[in-house]
């Protein structure tokens, strides 16, 4: 079975800050490479938001979210996601709210259940530090009332109120799939860096979902790492960026993101080879028609709607050059 024709193709950023490089510079190359990305047929741009990791520059996600899009003028740009437990859900209605005001119809929300970050600095936050319990779905509830026309005294979101900004699940487990459904919102899966439940999710998802005013069929994103160059060799050798940012993050001690190197022989165990190739499953890495073959398998076994590539690569021209052949050659 082929994929449909009509899949969308879209991109997933976290602002990469490259060893010996700064956050200027990383917010410079995002600013580029939306740019480039507007240019080759990308649907949507999504930023993510983390805290306390010191190779991601995507913190203050709204803030980026509107310097990307005023640099451009067709993409869509948003959020994959805003982590919602750290915000109170009417700050970030009034957040996108003055997005959408100020770049019409091309803002998205995409929300998170996850603090993005560690314990400390998810109290250094400082939400709901005494609430017991998950008030995800009440927040999304919530937020979305603020988006919904004016109703008696309560609280308005100025600007928010009666614009439309559409809303996506994020999550990596079923929990955000079964939300998803119940309420009717699409939903992406971030199989990128979590594939565990991928399939399980996506089922969970389509069986069981409910036609809202904002969706009237399951509608479904997959995330994937991309990682192209001209050649299979040259793919995997640049393919080991996001291999030792994994291995960083699973031994506790994230850092920026490392330059590439020949072979990760000798330079992590063998659990911490087998973690870090279970996180990684979900990736796409090699030359043009390779690409094309992996991403043609991942379609075939997810259905998805629409694709959100992430691609870590060191240096930024070898980054460009991976969504360009994604854009270009790539493509099932």
């Amino acid at each position: 079975m082929n994929p449909p024709s009509d899949i969308r193709y879209s991109l997933l950023d976290l602002c990469p800050i490259a060893q010996g490089s700064t956050a200027a510079e990383a917010f410079r190359n995002s600013r580029d490479l939306i740019q480039q990305a507007e240019r080759w047929g990308y649907h949507r741009y999504w930023v993510a938001e983390h805290h306390n990791i010191p190779g991601v520059a995507s913190s203050a996600t709204a803030v980026v979210i509107g310097h990307l899009a005023a640099a451009t003028t067709r993409i869509r740009v948003g959020s994959g996601g805003i982590m919602l437990p750290n915000h109170a859900p009417l700050v970030i209605a009034e957040q996108f709210g003055t997005l959408e005001s100020l770049f019409p119809g091309r803002i998205d929300l995409g929300l998170g259940r996850a603090p993005g970050g560690d314990p400390l600095t998810a109290r250094a936050l400082r939400r709901n530090l005494g609430s017991n319990g998950d008030t995800f779905p009440q927040d999304v509830r919530e937020l979305l009332g603020y988006f919904a026309p004016a109703q008696g005294a309560a609280p308005r979101a100025i600007p928010g109120t009666g614009l439309h900004v559409p809303l996506y699940l994020l999550g990596s487990s079923t929990f955000s799939a079964e939300l998803a459904a119940q309420m009717g919102l699409p939903f992406a899966f971030a199989s990128h860096f979590a594939p565990d439940y991928l399939e399980t999710a996506l089922r969970i998802y389509r069986e069981r979902f409910q036609p809202s005013p904002a969706l009237d069929r399951p509608y479904v994103i997959v995330g994937v790492n991309v990682v192209a160059a001209a050649t299979d060799a040259a793919a995997r050798r640049l393919f080991t960026t996001l291999q030792q940012l994994f291995l960083n993050l699973i031994r506790g001690h994230p850092r920026e993101m490392p330059a590439p190197v020949e072979t990760m022989e000798g330079r992590w165990n063998t659990m911490e080879e087998a973690q870090v190739l279970r996180m990684t499953r979900i990736s796409a890495v090699g030359g043009p028609d390779t690409v094309r073959v992996q991403l043609r398998t991942l379609l075939q076994q997810t259905e998805a709607d629409e694709l959100m590539a992430t691609a870590p690569i060191f240096d930024h021209a070898d980054r460009l050059r991976s969504y360009e052949l994604l854009a270009t050659e790539g493509r099932p």
